[in-house]
């Protein structure tokens, strides 16, 4: 009896390390890598994404990547405006059919990222807003018709869907983009132009870039590899070809690359998905005040030792910052216990708390510390351009 239960010990303790090595070192070979609860996700460990863990070759971190990575084709359908004259028997005599109402077509292109084998992708939300018609091409030859999932045109994410026999699509490896460096290697992948697939290196040239005026919500991986027109929404991947941010933006004067792109951090864009999956839209936080940041001329105007905290310039009438007696001129330097440095902190920390949440604040008035109770009221949505 003791030599099986001997036998029985090793065999589990041996299954068990193998699991762990595989979990560690090869999660996407797991059935069910990392459920997140909504949809099933491939994320690498965070031990194998460590400082000292040795990058794959580049070649092979594109392979790794590349069948994840989709282009995506849409179509708007156009309608003229109704010209008054055309019933008109003289006016077709002299222009003819020039002027009728026939609807046109236009089309466009950008990339697109599965990020489960079911057939979720997760791309720009400009890429997919006001299509009618969406197809997407697999980098195997397959296509197939998506719909919308949901989007979030405060940070220009949107979720789609295909169906394809089978089910089983090559998902990409979520990555650490909390763990990248300036000066990481980094591929960029997405179908520019329209050529096709194609993959372009460079190096992560900054992070966290935010106040660029692009998106409401910004948190930015800077990039030089190449990105064109037809890369939105494709993937920015580490050497070791995992997922660390969705291409959306770059600066240029003529439409090329200049070496100055951007890309949506992999951690906004998992977080902003789960909830377009889980609710078909975003849920934030919101309060309804408006702030300018801190100068060190206004901190000194209003005798204050730092510049910290964000100056409330406006309220929206009946919003939850007026209900809860904030006032313009008070200077908000925590909310929730989290000190408020900017205008940057105190928008992700107020749009991160659930709607009816009542929490603490503190601010400045008159020179005074007051603290305040607060119900967290929800973000409205933006209101279309």
């Amino acid at each position: 009896m003791r030599k099986h239960w001997l036998l029985f010990s090793q065999t589990v303790t041996i299954a068990l390390a193998l699991l762990f090595i595989i979990h560690t070192l090869k999660p996407e070979l797991l059935p069910n890598a990392a459920r997140t609860g909504v949809v099933t996700l491939y994320e690498n460990s965070p031990l194998a994404s460590d400082d000292k863990s040795p990058a794959m070759g580049l070649s092979a971190a594109a392979q790794k990547a590349m069948p994840a990575v989709v282009n995506i084709f849409t179509s708007t359908t156009i309608k003229n405006p109704v010209n008054p004259f055309m019933d008109d028997p003289r006016f077709k005599f002299f222009f003819g059919d020039q002027f009728d109402n026939e609807p046109q077509t236009s089309s466009s292109l950008g990339s697109g990222v599965i990020v489960s084998p079911d057939g979720y992708i997760l791309t720009n939300q400009h890429v997919v807003e006001a299509a009618d018609q969406i197809e997407v091409a697999l980098s195997d030859g397959r296509k197939a018709k998506a719909h919308v999932i949901g989007s979030d045109p405060e940070t220009d994410l949107a979720v789609i869907k295909i169906e394809l026999p089978g089910n089983n699509l090559p998902a990409i490896t979520f990555g650490h983009p909390e763990k990248a460096r300036v000066g990481d290697m980094v591929l960029a992948i997405g179908n520019p132009f329209g050529v096709g697939e194609t993959v372009t290196m460079g190096i992560v040239s900054a992070l966290k870039r935010d106040h660029l005026g692009i998106n409401t919500f910004e948190n930015f991986i800077q990039t030089d590899a190449a990105i064109n027109p037809g890369n939105s929404g494709g993937a920015l991947v580490d050497s070791n070809g995992n997922l660390i941010g969705i291409n959306s933006a770059i600066y240029s004067p003529n439409g090329g690359s200049l070496g100055i792109g951007f890309a949506i951090s992999a951690a906004t864009a998992k977080k902003t998905m789960e909830q377009i999956i889980l609710h078909g839209s975003v849920t934030r936080g919101w309060i309804g005040a408006g702030v300018q940041e801190l100068t060190p001329e206004l901190a000194e105007s209003f005798k204050l030792g730092n510049s910290k905290g964000v100056l409330v310039t406006e309220l929206v009438r009946r919003s939850p910052a007026d209900q809860a007696g904030i006032r313009t001129g008070d200077i908000l330097i925590s909310i929730d216990n989290t000190a408020i440095d900017n205008w940057s902190a105190m928008l992700e920390t107020v749009s991160n708390l659930p709607p009816g949440k009542v929490v603490p604040i503190k601010l400045m008035r008159n020179g005074d510390e007051i603290s305040l109770q607060v119900k967290i009221g929800k973000r409205p949505k933006p209101v279309a351009q």
